[in-house]
């Protein structure tokens, strides 16, 4: 039975822009394996459905969803608006270069332990201030980018990675993103409001042999950066990954390959359990002299894999730029034609 697919891919809107939303808001895609229903974004979900002899007609048999996740006691919106929690910044760097086209910064948040989450998760931030009619601003959406340990190890931090979003309206104003500008304007020792933690759709799998291909542009490497720390750089007595984790990521420019060092570095650590593979679209082309998108690198190795794709522990998340979707649809529609299955993909928001 093939991958599960988990997509996470924004929305965007002049609304959106305005408030300083993240630039990779996370979603899912659920996927059912009956031989008579086609197939939504390529792959089938793993679903079991309880079965009797002679159903009773007033209540039929239903598919049952098997979690493959880890999501017992994942705990969701412990902190709400009204209420969030007071956490305080406690560092803020620069990840991108000064070439690079806009900025991406890596904060760190206290939180005591008094908010938590787990890998895959996201948290809410209200930024200081008030909108134009005077009410304190809606809360954004952030993927974590840590693992729960945090970035410090004592379970007390939580880590985002946020673009500063800054562009030219249809008036040719210049409008600055309220919370990404906020956020990444804030000092050490500033407070910081947040809700959640939210979502269990990103979790990470169960199964620590796994097959992790992860689909990333820009700071839609978050909730990947905080599922490889738990896989290579931290130790635990219930959990030791030894399956395959795959990140391709895509950004324009080399001065904004986020966490580059840090990937590398798991490379080493991970050996044949981690690949890693950037496309760098302004600057690498393929064969063909075509650009370098995250699609495109993927083309390199698209038998190798779909032979992965049609394993049933194989799992693919994306996270980013909804431009990606199309190549990655593209490559494997091709392929699953070849194997004589008709694909469809869609990536539906929730």
């Amino acid at each position: 039975m093939p991958a599960q697919l988990t997509a996470a891919l924004p929305s965007y809107s002049p609304a959106a822009k305005a408030a300083g939303g993240s630039s990779a808001s996370c979603t899912a895609s659920h996927f059912l394996s009956y031989p008579t229903r086609r197939l939504r974004n390529g792959v089938r979900a793993q679903v079991s459905t309880t079965e009797t002899a002679e159903p009773a007609p007033a209540a039929p048999a239903k598919p049952v969803k098997i979690s493959k996740k880890q999501d017992e006691g994942v705990v969701t919106n412990k902190y709400r608006p009204k209420e969030p929690y007071v956490g305080r910044c406690l560092l803020n760097t620069r990840l991108t270069g000064d070439n690079a086209p806009g900025e991406t910064w890596h904060m760190v948040f206290s939180t005591e332990g008094e908010v938590p989450y787990r890998e895959g998760q996201s948290i809410g931030v209200i930024a200081d201030g008030e909108d134009k009619n005077g009410k304190p601003h809606k809360l954004r959406l952030y993927s974590i980018a840590s693992s729960a340990l945090g970035d410090f190890g004592d379970s007390k931090t939580v880590s985002l990675c946020v673009k500063r979003l800054v562009y030219t309206n249809d008036a040719g104003e210049v409008v600055k993103g309220v919370c990404s500008n906020f956020l990444c304007d804030l000092k050490p020792g500033s407070e910081v409001k947040i809700t959640g933690p939210v979502g269990k759709e990103m979790l990470m799998p169960k199964d620590p042999n796994a097959t992790i291909i992860m689909l990333a542009t820009g700071t839609g490497i978050a909730p990947f950066r905080s599922f490889l720390w738990k896989m290579f750089f931290e130790q635990h007595e219930d959990y030791k990954f030894n399956g395959l984790a795959w990140l391709f990521l895509g950004v324009p420019t080399s001065d904004t390959l986020l966490y580059k060092e840090e990937f590398e570095k798991m490379v080493e650590i991970g050996g044949e359990n981690f690949r890693l593979d950037f496309a760098v679209s302004r600057e690498q082309t393929n064969a063909a002299g075509e650009k370098m998108y995250i699609q495109t690198r993927m083309a390199e190795y698209k038998e190798e894999l779909w032979e992965l794709l049609k394993k049933d522990n194989t799992y693919v998340y994306m996270c980013g730029l909804k431009g990606m979707e199309k190549g990655i649809d593209d490559i494997m529609v091709d392929l699953a034609a070849k194997d004589g299955m008709y694909q469809q993909f869609t990536h539906p928001a929730l």
